[in-house]
């Protein structure tokens, strides 16, 4: 069994490491969810299934999303305090990543992502987001995500990324079948709207369970 993230530190040390949309205003907002018809970039959330960090690419991307929502331009030493953050989520013990990071890769990256740090991250596109602690089943999630995105003429990767992100979130295996149900199509169309790169992804969330 694969070691738990250690996220007391980081809401001990009040790292943020996740954010709702700021300028983005929603299509259809509730008391549980925000909907967006065209699309966010602007919600950020790390840690979010139970998938663990597996590569540097990835690595990297959750620094610049880190350092980025940290970011203080009062604080003239942004390297002392990154730093720690970076070396604590690098370290393999902290359950984090699942491989071990050479310390001189790693303050080269560091000192990378502080150089290029101050734009907003490349981020995947959300449509729904569903507000903190609601009480919802994972059906009536899927069942949600499924009506919000029907409205659409044409299902996409992200309309499938959703559906993973809600499995994964409640702990069950993702599948093509769960996926098309959720959305109301057949299977064949999922395969055809899912790219090498998601399902890389759904083979790392389901096996992280």
């Amino acid at each position: 069994m694969s070691q738990e993230r250690n996220m007391a530190w980081l809401n001990n040390n009040r790292i943020i490491y996740y954010r709702n949309p700021i300028t983005d205003v929603p299509t259809e907002s509730t008391n549980l969810y925000d909907y967006y018809a065209e699309g966010t970039y602007e919600c950020y959330s790390l840690f979010r299934s139970k998938a663990k960090i597996t590569t540097y690419k990835s690595l990297k991307w959750h620094l610049l999303v880190i350092y980025y929502l940290n970011y203080d331009d009062n604080n003239p030493h942004p390297y002392q305090w990154f730093s720690k953050v970076a070396r604590f989520i690098a370290d393999k013990e902290n359950g984090f990543v699942t491989f071990y990071i050479k310390w001189k890769i790693l303050e080269e990256m560091i000192l990378d992502v502080i150089l290029n740090g101050d734009e907003p991250p490349r981020n995947r596109i959300r449509k729904v987001i569903f507000k903190p602690y609601t009480l919802l089943t994972l059906s009536e999630k899927l069942s949600i995500v499924g009506k919000l995105i029907g409205r659409g003429k044409k299902i996409v990767e992200d309309d499938i990324y959703e559906c993973m992100l809600s499995l994964n979130n409640e702990r069950k295996k993702i599948t093509i079948n769960k996926i098309a149900k959720s959305l109301g199509c057949s299977t064949r169309t999922i395969y055809r709207n899912m790219g090498n790169q998601l399902k890389l992804e759904k083979k790392l969330l389901n096996s992280e369970l």
